[in-house]
C-alpha cells in the first residue's frame, strides 16, 4: 500500500497551477473520526441535548443507516434543537467544539498534503456531508479557502433547521464541485479527490484523479477493482502499545540524566554543571524515546548571543523537550505555578531550576521575575513561551508581556524559536507522542537594549508578526465559504451538456449510504 508520501511526490511532480483542483472530504480523511459525534457529546454535556434527545438522534442515525430515510431527511431531524437559533451562534459553538474536541485529531499527513497543493498552486476545497459549522473551522485552520457542505436554512439571521438540498452527500457533492468549477478554469479530468467512503464515489468517477484515502470496505474493494490507488494514514487513530512505551521512556529517561547530573555534583559541587548534564542528557534521551527528531533552520542564532530570552510558540506537550535539545546549556526557563504540583514533570522542573510564576497574581508574578533577571545578568539564559499556554490548534495566539520585561530589564535579546508542527507529536489534549519531524526556524536575536516602554506594545506586534509569517499565519484571505455566500449554489444548474441535469436527483433518489 502506497504511504502518504507517495500522494506528495504525486502532487510535487504533477502540473502546477488553478486549472487543477484538489477536493478533499472532512470526516475520517482530513480527520480521525466524526466531527458529528463530537457536536453531539458537546451539546448534551453543555446541556443543550437531553440524553432522550441524543437517543432520538440515534435512531435516526440507525434509520438512515438501514435506507429507512434519506441523509437530507437525518440531518432536518438531527437538527432540530436549532430551529430558532441564531446562526452565528451555532458558528460560535462549532469552534468551540472544534478547539476542544476536533483540533487534537487532524491527520498531520493531511496537513502536509494540503501544503502541498497549496504550494503548486492548485485550487484546494473541503468538500464534505457535515454543516458548515462543523467544517469552517478545521478549514479555517487548515489553511483552506473553499468549502462546499450541507447547509440549513437561515432567514433573517435565524436557523429554521431544515436543510437546503440537495444536501452536499453522495450525489450531491458532484452536484456541488460542477457548480463550483462552472465559471472557474479548472480541469476536473487533471483533478484529485481523496475520500474514505463509497457513498462518494459519484464525485470520485469524475475527477481524473480519485484517491481512496483510509477508505471503508466498500471502497476498499471498490478501489481494487479499479487499481485506485489505496494510502491509510497513521498519524491519529488508536494509540498502540509502542506508542504507550515510547511515552513512558521519555518521561523515564529524566531518572538516569539526574543521575549523570547528581554524580556530577558529588564530584565537582557545580549546580550549574550538573543542570547542564541533566538537561542536555534528558533532552536527547527523551527525544530519542518519542522519536522526535528537528529539521533546524537558523541553527547559528543559538548560540552568536548569550545570555538571552528564547522565546518559543507553545502548541504541544512536546514543545518543552524540543527546545530544551535546541538551547542545550546555561539556561533556566518560567513556568506557570501549576506545573509545580504536577506529578513527575514539577519535580524534573525543579532539578532544572524552573522559576514558577503565580499568573493569577500579578505582583507575585513580577516579584517572581526577578530571580529571573538576575539569572540572565549573571550570564543564565530564559526560556519561555510568550503565549502563556498551549495553543488548542497550530494558530498563535496573543503574546503575554513578562518576557518582554525581562529582555528589556537585563538588557539582553530576544531570540525567537518558531516551532512549526509540534502538535504532529502530540497535539494539546493527548497523552502519548508519536514519533514526528519537527520543523524549526531560529530567526535572527532582537536587541531590546534601546527598547522604550512606551514602545512595548508596538515592539510585541512586532515580534509576533514575524512568528505570524514564518508560521505562514501572517494575513492572506479567510477561509470563505462559497455556499454560504450564496445558498443556491449546491443546486443543479442546467448547461449544454447536461451534466447540471444528471445531478438533479440529489439524494432523493439514494436511500442507503453509498
Amino acid at each position: 500500500m502506497p504511504s502518504y508520501r507517495f500522494l506528495i511526490d504525486e502532487v510535487e511532480q504533477g502540473p502546477s497551477g488553478s486549472k487543477v483542483a484538489a477536493f478533499f472530504d472532512m470526516d475520517r480523511t482530513l480527520i480521525y473520526g466524526f466531527s458529528a459525534q463530537d457536536l453531539m457529546v458537546e451539546q448534551l454535556t453543555s446541556g443543550e441535548l437531553s440524553v432522550g434527545d441524543v437517543v432520538g438522534q440515534a435512531s435516526q442515525a440507525v434509520q438512515f443507516a438501514r435506507g429507512k430515510i434519506d441523509f437530507a431527511e437525518m440531518v432536518t431531524a438531527t437538527a432540530k434543537h436549532l430551529r430558532g437559533q441564531v446562526d452565528s451562534r451555532n458558528y460560535e459553538f462549532g469552534r468551540r467544539v472544534f478547539e476542544k474536541r476536533v483540533a487534537s485529531r487532524i491527520y498531520p499527513e493531511a496537513r502536509l498534503l494540503i501544503d502541498a497543493h497549496l504550494k503548486k498552486g492548485h485550487v484546494v476545497v473541503i468538500v464534505s456531508a457535515a454543516t458548515p459549522y462543523q467544517v469552517e473551522p478545521v478549514a479555517n485552520d487548515l489553511g483552506v479557502h473553499s468549502f462546499l457542505c450541507t447547509h440549513l436554512e437561515v432567514k433573517n439571521g435565524i436557523c429554521t433547521g431544515k436543510v437546503m438540498e440537495p444536501a452536499c452527500y453522495g450525489e450531491g457533492k458532484s452536484i456541488a464541485v460542477r457548480n463550483f468549477v462552472a465559471d472557474k478554469d479548472v480541469d476536473l479530468g487533471e483533478s484529485y479527490f481523496y475520500s474514505d467512503g463509497n457513498e462518494d464515489l459519484p464525485l470520485l468517477e469524475i475527477v481524473g484523479k480519485p484517491r481512496p484515502l483510509n477508505p471503508d470496505k466498500k471502497l476498499t474493494s471498490i478501489a481494487k477493482s479499479r487499481d485506485w490507488h489505496i494510502t491509510r494514514f497513521e498519524g491519529r487513530g488508536r494509540t498502540t502499545a509502542k506508542d504507550v512505551a515510547r511515552t513512558g521512556l521519555a518521561y523515564l529517561s529524566a531518572a538516569p540524566a539526574a543521575a549523570a547530573a547528581i554524580s556530577a555534583y558529588s564530584l565537582n559541587g557545580s549546580a550549574r554543571q550538573a543542570r547542564n548534564i541533566f538537561q542536555g542528557l534528558w533532552g536527547e534521551m527523551s527525544s530519542a524515546a518519542i522519536g522526535l527528531e528537528l529539521d533546524v533552520e537558523g541553527q547559528e542564532h543559538l548560540w552568536s548571543h548569550r545570555p538571552a530570552v528564547f522565546m518559543a510558540n507553545h502548541q504541544s506537550a512536546v514543545d518543552a523537550i524540543a527546545v530544551l535539545k535546541l538551547v542545550q546549556s546555561d539556561f533556566t526557563a518560567i513556568a506557570k505555578k501549576e506545573i509545580q504540583s504536577q506529578p513527575l514533570i514539577g519535580q524534573v522542573s525543579d532539578a532544572m531550576g524552573t522559576i514558577f510564576v503565580d499568573r493569577s497574581d500579578n505582583k507575585s508574578a513580577r516579584e517572581a521575575l526577578q530571580p529571573a533577571v538576575t539569572a540572565l545578568k549573571g550570564g543564565t539564559s530564559i526560556i519561555i513561551f510568550p503565549e502563556g499556554t498551549r495553543s488548542p490548534t497550530n494558530k498563535l495566539s496573543k503574546f503575554k508581556k513578562g518576557g518582554f520585561h525581562l529582555a528589556m530589564q537585563a538588557g539582553v535579546p530576544i531570540v525567537p524559536i518558531v516551532l512549526k508542527n509540534t502538535t504532529d507529536a502530540m497535539p494539546k489534549s493527548a497523552f502519548l507522542a508519536r514519533p514526528a519531524t519537527v520543523h524549526v526556524t531560529v530567526l535572527p536575536p532582537v536587541e531590546t537594549k534601546d527598547w522604550e516602554m512606551e514602545d512595548l506594545d508596538a515592539n510585541i506586534d512586532m515580534l509576533r508578526n514575524q512568528f505570524l509569517e514564518e508560521l505562514a499565519q501572517g494575513g492572506g484571505n479567510t477561509p470563505s465559504d462559497v455556499i454560504r455566500l450564496a445558498q443556491s449554489g449546491n443546486k443543479p444548474k442546467t448547461s449544454a451538456d447536461g451534466q447540471g441535469g444528471q445531478g438533479g436527483r440529489g439524494n432523493k433518489s439514494k436511500k442507503t449510504k453509498g
